[in-house]
């Protein structure tokens, strides 16, 4: 149980210092089994200009056992469901996935925005999602766009997620990148 917040304490402090590009992350108030997560969608892709909410909790026996995540912001994927449940082998123990406890929170949320920008409809949770990706791509690619605007779009241009990240107890901060465009779009 130490051990397991020993670590946690210092992936936080690794979140905070060098934060994975495009991803904010903190824990919920004090408690190390909950964290929140942003995610910005990559640009070039469907989901580009998004900002994705996501929850991870962190089982009593981490790092031997993935923390268990799940989008709390609507997303149009073939390996996101309804209920913000991921298709990613990371996040399954051996045999059938390939968490090991090598991987930290970091890894995790990385393997993630990975998956939103790269679908693996070979794997996926939403077969008509997947079916539409591979055979009728332009009607996906539509269907995408319209949810992440609908649904993944910040109110606030300023960038809150980099001042609150910057301004709280939170663990991580956007990119520069991302600093830079919220420059940008003050002007």
């Amino acid at each position: 149980m130490a051990q397991r917040v020993k670590r946690l304490q210092k992936e936080c402090q690794q979140l905070k210092e060098s934060p994975p590009v495009g991803v904010a992350c903190w824990p919920e108030g004090d408690n190390l089994g909950i964290f929140r997560a942003v995610i910005r969608g990559e640009e070039d892709t469907v989901y580009d200009g998004g900002i994705f909410h996501l929850e991870m909790e962190v089982p009593e026996r981490y790092p031997f056992h993935p923390p268990k995540v799940r989008f709390l912001t609507k997303v149009y994927h073939p390996n996101i469901d309804s209920a913000g449940r991921i298709c990613l082998d990371l996040l399954k123990m051996p045999p059938s996935g390939s968490w090991r406890p090598i991987h930290n929170l970091s890894s995790v949320l990385t393997s993630v925005r990975l998956l939103l920008s790269s679908p693996n409809p070979e794997d996926p949770l939403m077969t008509d999602i997947a079916e539409e990706y591979q055979l009728r791509r332009t009607q996906y690619e539509a269907t995408a766009k319209e949810w992440t605007a609908k649904y993944a779009q910040s109110d606030d241009p300023e960038g809150s997620l980099v001042s609150e990240a910057r301004g709280s107890k939170r663990s991580s901060k956007l990119t520069g990148e991302d600093e830079e465009r919220s420059k940008k779009a003050k002007m």
